[in-house]
């Protein structure tokens, strides 16, 4: 399809013809690289030069590879008003729906691919394990490229995952740990290395903090991660302050994405500007070198070839953007991402989640005494003014937090449908509600913290010593 001129290239968004013509432009150069036959090459030039044209007179702009066009889509329900927007980016969530972010519109404005039932049902066939509850209820929702990964698995070829945290505060809230449950879980169905970047150079960078703190973090929040259940023989977690002295191809594959990007490419996907610093504008490629099998030699024996699945939350895609566009022009395959929707605030899917207010969230260091506090005060309900008019009318299932909790971390699915029904009905309050929700995290939490206290220094220097993993290649 993308090599023929005749397609009908009107029906595609700004972001789809950007992929067509980076696309088309790798192919073009894999051409010429090959020796392919001249008029080969000439046809794939010349719908090369179709695609940068129609790219140009929908968007209004020249292709520029790296450099994704301008959001044309608005996200919330094609509302003109700017406050109305949806907006998405590495550091900013913010949306004025109590519904939360529009997610089908999001994946339309990000370009990526709706994870559906089948490829639900070909993830279970292929590991023969139940799929994840955060599969099953849309919690991960959006994928590039996890097709690919799926057919090297069936055709037993290596893979492996990538995940990280950016270390801002000491303690963790139970949000954050939504990608590494999820992780855990794949790693143990498909049975593959994982790496687990702790940016702390970020966090120094964008946050007030020293150098010294920002590393302190990054040890504290590994012990949150290690306590996760992950295997030592099977993970590596490292810090960039740490790791990157120490690994010439680690920094080799940062080397290489930055000569691939350009200054305007980073400030039109990350809106840098020219006040910024430069370690902010160099930061993207040190996130996208561990995409490369090849930064982390003692693990795959100096492989390059060795595709890397990313889950994360789709606020970081941009990164993986750029990734994935420079990917083929340094001779590395593409990073595959899975994508997790955003953990709501306590006070709503509307509102963010913040360090700072200790309220906005329930905290890995919470007692079960401030968790019932928490949840009793401050969790925004979808019930109704009273409780006739609950009785009557039934509550919001779709912007209650308690609801939205427990989608994410009560496992029982048709416990989960129970509550729905009889809160939707108006024969659940939403005092009785938020009782389940207590009951739940309560004990989630104290387990937590009871592996936490497992977790030594010694066991920490252990997961972030770079070594051979319990795999060969």
């Amino acid at each position: 399809m993308a090599d023929s001129p005749n397609c009908d290239l009107k029906s595609l968004s700004p972001l789809q013809l950007f992929e067509r013509v980076t696309e088309q432009g790798e192919k073009v150069r894999a051409l010429k690289a090959g020796k392919a036959p001249k008029d080969e090459i000439d046809a794939a030039v010349r719908m090369l030069l179709s695609l940068k044209l129609s790219y140009k007179t929908t968007t209004g702009q020249d292709y520029q590879a790296g450099l994704p066009p301008k959001d044309l889509v608005l996200i919330n329900n094609g509302t003109t008003k700017e406050e109305d927007e949806d907006l998405v980016d590495p550091w900013n969530v913010q949306t004025s729906n109590a519904k939360g972010v529009d997610y089908d519109k999001l994946i339309v404005r990000f370009g990526s691919s709706k994870i559906d039932t089948d490829l639900i049902n070909r993830i279970e066939r292929a590991t023969g394990k139940k799929p994840h509850h955060f599969l099953r209820r849309g919690i991960f929702f959006s994928h590039r490229d996890m097709d690919q990964v799926l057919d090297a698995y069936e055709n037993k070829k290596p893979f492996y995952l990538y995940t990280g945290r950016g270390p801002s505060s000491q303690a963790m809230h139970v949000g954050h740990l939504i990608p590494f449950m999820f992780t855990k879980w794949l790693q143990e169905v498909f049975d593959v290395p994982l790496v687990i970047q702790l940016t702390d150079d970020e966090k120094y960078l964008w946050k007030d903090m020293t150098i010294e703190k920002a590393h302190e973090y990054a040890r504290e929040n590994a012990k949150d991660i290690i306590a996760c259940g992950f295997d030592v023989n099977k993970t590596f977690i490292f810090s960039d302050l740490d790791y990157l002295g120490t690994s010439a191809g680690f920094y080799k594959n940062i080397v290489k994405v930055q000569k691939h990007v350009t200054f305007n490419q980073v400030k039109g996907i990350f809106g840098f500007t020219d006040s910024d610093c430069i370690g902010k504008i160099s930061f993207p490629a040190i996130q996208a070198a561990p995409s490369f099998s090849s930064s982390f030699p003692q693990i795959f024996n100096g492989k390059e070839n060795i595709q890397c699945l990313i889950p994360c939350a789709i606020d970081q895609d941009p990164y993986f953007r750029m990734t994935r566009d420079v990917a083929p022009r340094i001779g590395q395959p593409k990073p595959a991402l899975l994508h997790s929707v955003f953990f709501p605030a306590l006070q709503g899917a509307q509102t963010k989640m913040s360090a700072s207010d200790p309220n906005s969230s329930i905290f890995l260091t919470d007692t079960a005494k401030q968790i019932k506090t928490k949840i009793n005060k401050h969790a925004f309900s979808g019930g109704r003014d009273t409780i006739e008019e609950h009785r009557k009318y039934g509550g919001n299932c779709d912007v209650d937090v308690s609801i939205m909790y427990l989608t994410f971390f009560l496992e029982d699915d048709d416990r989960l449908e129970q509550l729905k029904q009889a809160y939707t009905s108006g024969e659940l309050l939403t005092g009785e509600l938020k009782k389940v929700l207590i009951e739940t995290m309560q004990p989630l939490v104290a387990a937590h913290q009871e592996r936490r206290k497992q977790v030594t220094d010694e066991i920490v220097k252990q997961f972030m010593t770079p070594r051979k993993l319990a795999f060969e290649f």
